[in-house]
C-alpha cells in the first residue's frame, strides 16, 4: 500500500476545463500537504484566507498554463487582475509556493504523503507489537501452568511425606 500520492499524467499544458481542474487540484494538494505549509496553516490566525490564497494561486497558474489571459483568469476566479498577476509573478507567498509545486511536478518529483497512510503504518506497527506481546503472554502462561503443576506435585509429595512422618511418629509412641 502506497503511503504517498505520486502525481502522474497531470497535464502541464492543460487543454479544456477538465485538464485545468486536474492540474489545479494537483497544485493545490501538492502545496497544501507540504510540511512547511501545513505548519503555517496550523499556526495562522487567518487560515481560511491562507488556504483561499493557495487555491487562487493554484487556479491562476493552472489557467495560465492553459493559455488563458490574465483578464480571463481573473474573471474565472472572481479576483482582480492585480491579484492574479501577483500570484503568477510569485510576489505572494501562495504564488511562490504553488510555483515551486509546479516545478516539482514538471521534474516528476511531486509526491504527497498521505496522513491516513502514516496512521495506517503506525497501526500496522502496533498490531505487530500486540502480536509479539500476545506470543510472550502465551509463553508466560505456559510457563506459569508448568510451574503450577510442578508446585502441586511438590505439595502432594510434601503432604504424603507429612502423612508418612505422622504415621511413623504414631508408631514410635
Amino acid at each position: 500500500m502506497a503511503s504517498e500520492i505520486i502525481f502522474e499524467q497531470i497535464p502541464l499544458r492543460p487543454l479544456g476545463r477538465e485538464e485545468i481542474h486536474r492540474l489545479e487540484t494537483a497544485l493545490l494538494i501538492g502545496t497544501l500537504f507540504r510540511p512547511d505549509v501545513l505548519q503555517e496553516i496550523r499556526e495562522s490566525e487567518e487560515r481560511l484566507t491562507w488556504i483561499d490564497s493557495l487555491a487562487v494561486a493554484a487556479g491562476a497558474l493552472a489557467r495560465d498554463k492553459a493559455g488563458m489571459s490574465i483578464r480571463e483568469i481573473a474573471e474565472d476566479l472572481g479576483r482582480s487582475e492585480g491579484t492574479i498577476r501577483n500570484h503568477l509573478a510569485g510576489k505572494t507567498k501562495a504564488g511562490k509556493l504553488v510555483r515551486e509545486t509546479f516545478e516539482k511536478l514538471v521534474r516528476g518529483e511531486l509526491k504527497v504523503p498521505l496522513p491516513g497512510m502514516a496512521v495506517s503504518r503506525e497501526v500496522e506497527e502496533l498490531r505487530g507489537k500486540v502480536s509479539k506481546l500476545e506470543e510472550e503472554l502465551k509463553s508466560l502462561r505456559e510457563k506459569y501452568e508448568a510451574e503450577k503443576k510442578q508446585r502441586e506435585e511438590l505439595e502432594n509429595t510434601l503432604r504424603r511425606v507429612r502423612e508418612e512422618l505422622e504415621r511413623i511418629v504414631q508408631l514410635i509412641r
